[in-house]
């Protein structure tokens, strides 16, 4: 199976630090025969939400992996959850092995895909894609039906615009996306808020 982990770091990580956990994570491929596929740093963020503890910001690393031994993600999880540097922590199936490769190909960095978009006062984005969702929602149509596209926790570009100014996500009857995508709309909204990149209060999103 083909699996995606991201975690975020504290600010005040050291290099010595952040190294250990990855090489920590390299220890676990190793020891269940898994094969990193892509591994990525999203740099440092600003949180949609400061955490319990009053954390604003964070660093932002990701892998893709293969594994044919589910117990890895256990250990993966276990071992974040145990690091002091860990503040959130995240493993999410992507899908087969005879996949691997499409999957591999779709995977985009968020600060990529969101460069070309200007982010207004509210959280929300502006420009024609953002026009475009609207009017598929008037239409009554879906939008990544009609893009041929999926919303992804990665990215809350694909998926703050189905979020209020109060952190409500707008039922299918507004949104007008099929029963599926509204459920993978979702997923993707609950994991990015679990990783702070969406708050729970509002659109408001990790910068």
């Amino acid at each position: 199976m083909i699996y995606e982990a991201a975690f975020v770091v504290r600010p005040d990580a050291s290099e010595e630090a952040v190294a250990s956990i990855k090489s920590s994570l390299a220890e676990v491929f190793k020891n269940f025969g898994a094969e990193a596929l892509v591994n990525d740093s999203w740099g440092v963020k600003t949180f949609a939400q400061q955490t319990e503890s009053g954390l604003k910001k964070g660093a932002y690393h990701y892998v893709m992996y293969k594994s044919s031994q589910g117990a890895v993600n256990s250990e993966i999880d276990r071992r974040f959850g145990i690091n002091e540097f860990v503040v959130r922590h995240l493993i999410v199936k992507l899908g087969d092995d005879k996949d691997q490769a499409e999957i591999v190909k779709n995977y985009k960095n968020p600060n990529h895909s969101q460069a070309s978009a200007e982010v207004d006062d509210d959280g929300g984005f502006e420009g024609g894609e953002d026009k475009d969702k609207k009017m598929h929602s008037k239409r009554k149509s879906c939008w990544f039906s009609a893009k041929k596209t999926s919303p992804d926790w990665k990215d809350p570009k694909t998926y703050s615009w189905l979020v209020n100014e109060f952190g409500k996500i707008s039922p299918a009857r507004v949104t007008g996306l099929t029963p599926k995508f509204q459920r993978r709309a979702n997923d993707a909204i609950k994991r990015g808020r679990n990783m702070l990149l969406i708050s729970y209060q509002s659109n408001e999103v990790a910068r």
